[in-house]
């Protein structure tokens, strides 16, 4: 691999973005009707330097954490073997190429805090050949009581620091070959969930057991420190014959609900919180709505009742919350719950067919994923489930009526307005085929003319010639700006995710295997992942993608063609950028836990990351 570290960026940083970012570093959130109130710290992980080397034909790229408890003043050296390399302290970001160093250096990095050089970091995970193997164990195929053989595939991951040794590890799903999308009938094998250390040690293995179904609508997992105790907590749906990873059985261990038709419309459903580092089911309650009637939630035969999505919110605008949910052709209910002291307490419910909500235009507004992020500026979280958007205190907060659709994107899309606004696809032709709102009121900002089932669609700056996110969808012509005039012509070959993988702030374009940098002529290949496959049939994503090693650039995780390792990339380019690690903008993070939910999205943080942006703000966060 060539050594491609030299990039240069235009930078433009304008006076009242400033002015707004150095609220935020001194703890202020600015809330776009010109008042502030003081930001209450936010519980992240307690992570080391996640310091990385990614080898070169050149030498060696080496890049670590700027964590939210560091200073804004913090400088770095970094030390090969206790040698010091660099000649002067690093100021200006969080990484440095060591030309002419082979694979196998050993890098540290030490922190300078008030002139005092501090004591080693991790020692770097080395990408010798530009890709780091985290070895995985599929569980044993089987045979469907219809005679079908499946055996597994290795399908979305999540990360947290599971036993608290500061690394962040993989909680991997292990789907059948057999998997169904709910319109599908016939048998599934079980869906297997494996907890893996970065080393590949398995931490635990979880089986969901007959009475869950395989399939990208049935399980959602969720991975974060629920309790604050510095281990991430595993939650996800159960059912009778659930076995946890240290053998033992939820419920009925005999129970079959199967149908003749392989769907499972009967028998107790609970939701059960696992501990992460061993596995084990520390408690279980009911899950939140119970199906009841199923022709109730749009059909008879099971495909709409089982439609799940989950995520993780700061809803009291200090700690995580779990959010679970189920429906949005029709009926949508939202549970939110706290895990504290060992147990679940369910702080509300939200529920389209109650009478606070009743014909007020919330039903049948849900997407194929949720995104989570404080969208009126109160220092608490919100839900935004799609063409609609749920309070902090699980109130209705608004909806755009436009229905169901099958991507979003939250964040700073527009930089030049306050605040944060959501751009959306949707499956109506009778709506508009996609549309930007504004987050806060989910007030129209800019739409497309209807045009049949959009399917696909994106926002993100991915080209320096244009102020602000990008956005283009399948079935809208052009590239649009954040006032949605078309600025290009060429829309790019990907509307799939999104990486921040080369030097510069503007994001790269991340489809099926390979990271592309959009031209408006033609697409620049940066990266063509080797032996791996992508995930999720058509929808071609990969395990995981998001900033989990090294400086604020993004990491993607693919599985290999044998589904024996984890292959993880981390970029080789040097970067002038420096940016707080995106593990503790909580937008962001929560952004990776949910990234796994039915069909996948790439993640945003609370700010705007691309050309011409100011001094990324420091975010207001504790350790556990």
């Amino acid at each position: 691999m060539q050594h491609p570290h030299r990039q240069h960026r235009r930078r433009a940083i304008g006076s009242a973005l400033v002015a707004s970012a150095a609220l935020i570093a001194a703890g202020l959130t600015a809330l776009g009707t010109g008042t502030a109130h003081a930001a209450t710290a936010r519980q992240v992980e307690s992570l080391d330097r996640g310091v990385v080397s990614v080898h070169t034909d050149s030498g060696n790229l080496v890049s670590w954490r700027w964590l939210g408890t560091d200073p804004n003043d913090v400088s770095f050296n970094v030390y090969r073997a206790g040698t010091l390399v660099n000649p002067t302290p690093i100021t200006g970001s969080t990484n440095y190429f060591h030309s002419g160093a082979p694979a196998q250096a050993d890098y540290t990095v030490r922190a300078i805090l008030d002139g005092v050089e501090q004591a080693d970091s991790v020692h770097a995970v080395q990408f010798r050949t530009g890709y780091k193997d985290v070895p995985i164990t599929p569980p044993a195929g089987g045979t469907t009581p219809d005679g079908v053989a499946y055996t597994y595939e290795a399908n979305d991951a999540s990360v947290g620091d599971l036993d608290g040794d500061g690394q962040l590890d993989f909680v991997l799903k292990w789907q059948p070959t057999n998997a169904k999308d709910n319109s599908q009938s016939g048998y599934t094998g079980n869906t297997v969930i494996d907890g893996v250390k970065l080393d590949g040690t398995r931490l635990w293995r979880i089986d969901l057991g007959r009475n869950i179904r395989s399939g990208a609508h049935y399980t959602q997992f969720q991975v974060y420190d629920y309790d604050g105790d510095g281990k991430a907590e595993v939650a996800m749906k159960t059912a009778d014959g659930t076995t946890d990873g240290r053998g033992t059985v939820i419920g009925s261990s005999s129970a079959d609900y199967r149908n003749s038709s392989g769907y499972v419309l009967s028998g107790p459903e609970y939701l059960t919180m696992f501990n992460g580092q061993t596995g084990a089911a520390m408690g279980t309650v009911d899950y939140v709505p119970a199906r009841g009637t199923v022709s109730s939630w749009g059909d008879s035969y099971g495909n709409r009742v089982d439609r799940f999505l989950a995520g993780t919110a700061y809803l009291d605008g200090s700690r995580p919350s779990l959010i679970m949910a189920r429906g949005y052709y029709t009926r949508t209910v939202i549970a939110a719950w706290d895990w504290r002291g060992g147990a679940f307490t369910r702080r509300w419910t939200f529920d389209t067919n109650s009478s606070t909500n009743s014909g007020k235009g919330y039903d049948g507004q849900g997407n194929h994923q949720l995104s989570v992020a404080d969208v009126d500026g109160d220092g608490k979280d919100e839900i935004v489930y799609g063409s609609m958007a749920v309070d902090d205190n699980g109130n209705g907060l608004w909806t755009t009526k436009n229905g169901h659709g099958d991507a979003m994107h939250v964040g700073d899309l527009d930089p030049s307005r306050p605040g944060l606004e959501e751009f959306k696809v949707d499956e109506d032709s009778s709506k508009p085929a996609s549309w930007m709102a504004d987050a806060r009121t989910g007030a129209i900002l800019w739409s497309t003319a209807a045009n049949g089932d959009n399917g696909r669609g994106v926002s993100g700056d991915i080209w320096a010639g244009s102020a602000g996110a990008e956005s283009w969808s399948s079935h809208a012509d052009g590239v649009r700006n954040p006032q949605g005039t078309v600025v290009a012509t060429r829309k790019p070959g990907s509307v799939n995710f999104l990486s921040w993988w080369d030097g510069d702030p503007v994001r790269e374009l991340l489809d099926d295997t390979h990271i592309d940098k959009y031209g408006t002529s033609s697409d620049t290949r940066l990266l063509t992942g080797s032996g791996v496959h992508s995930n999720n049939s058509t929808k071609a994503t990969p395990s995981l993608s998001g900033d989990i090693l090294g400086d604020w650039r993004e990491e993607v995780v693919w599985p290999t063609t044998d589904n024996t390792a984890l292959r993880i990339y981390s970029t080789p380019y040097e970067t002038t950028t420096r940016i707080t690690t995106l593990l503790h903008d909580t937008q962001y993070r929560t952004a990776l836990a949910w990234q796994n939910t039915a069909y996948n999205q790439p993640p945003h943080p609370s700010f705007y990351i691309g050309d011409g942006m100011a001094t990324a703000p420091r975010p207001t966060v504790y350790t556990p």
